[in-house]
């Protein structure tokens, strides 16, 4: 964990911490890395830097497109932190990982080789592992406790979740529109976003914001556009090397997690910063420069 003992911990996940600020959060990404919901011991130098600096890109590249909840990455941020913090709004938490997928692969193509359907929508047949799918697809899942497995679940059990099927309407109409930007721009790249996760939230007026992180190699999957062949699964930028690597270690994917050999730790790291320069066009340098103290 991060250590800020002058502010008030609300909570620590998988990979953040977060702080209040009194009208605002201090939302602090780790270099904590996880395969199969399990935190491995060994950490990923700069991991929690470039998870911060490509959610801001994204942030401020689409802000009049979707509302988000970023304020400042040096307001308000601690001096320990910086670079790997933001401040951000509170938002009321809607509870669902809205999903959008672009190409079929992970657990949507296990679903869809089990039954022909991703989260109850049908999909037509002879589709291949990574095939770009007709249209991108809004496949909600539960947001499951640190520790348990995410659910993915239907357009109908969303709203039953929810609550409110205006709203989940809302989350996914902001989740497409937020997707399609953002792969046009990942493909123009040379990347291709494969699929991604957003969370979203209302804030003190009412304002439904997308928040946490966007569009990271955590919360997605970034395909090599030159290298791309349907048929099997792609090399990627996230932490698919590191997960290819613990499922062939010989660990049964319960707790605890082993270390990491320091080729894998430095492979990884060389993965993330690869993602941040490729979708930002800028040096990693850059991000550090802005955010130093």
């Amino acid at each position: 964990m991060t250590a800020l003992a002058d502010l008030p911990l609300l909570a620590s996940g998988k990979v953040r911490e977060i702080y209040d600020l009194g009208d605002r959060l201090l939302l602090v990404a780790s270099d904590r890395i996880s395969t199969y919901d399990v935190i491995h011991p060994t950490p990923i130098p700069d991991k929690g830097k470039v998870l911060t600096g490509i959610s801001v890109f994204w942030f401020e590249k689409f802000a009049e497109l979707v509302p988000n909840h970023f304020v400042s990455a040096t307001e308000g941020v601690p001096d320990e932190v910086r670079g790997r913090a933001i401040a951000v709004r509170k938002l009321e938490m809607v509870p669902l990982e809205a999903v959008v997928r672009g190409y079929i692969t992970g657990s949507g193509w296990k679903d869809y080789e089990a039954t022909g359907e991703i989260a109850g929508i049908a999909l037509p047949a002879g589709l291949r592992e990574s095939d770009r799918l007709p249209e991108p697809l809004f496949t909600p899942s539960t947001k499951a406790e640190l520790g348990l497995h995410d659910e993915t679940v239907s357009l109908a059990r969303a709203e039953e979740i929810v609550g409110d099927a205006e709203i989940v309407g809302r989350v996914r109409d902001l989740s497409l529109a937020l997707y399609s930007a953002a792969a046009e721009h990942a493909l123009a790249r040379g990347v291709i976003l494969a699929d991604t996760k957003f969370e979203f939230g209302f804030d003190a007026d009412g304002v439904l914001r997308v928040g946490d992180e966007v569009l990271t190699p955590d919360s997605s999957r970034f395909w090599p556009a030159d290298g791309y062949e349907p048929g099997h699964g792609q090399p990627s930028f996230d932490k698919q090397y590191v997960r290819d690597w613990a499922a062939g270690s010989g660990w049964d994917k319960t707790p605890p997690a082993p270390a990491l050999p320091d080729d894998i730790v430095e492979g990884t790291r060389a993965r993330y910063i690869e993602a941040y320069e490729t979708i930002t066009g800028e040096p990693f340098a850059a991000w550090l420069e802005r955010t130093e103290p």
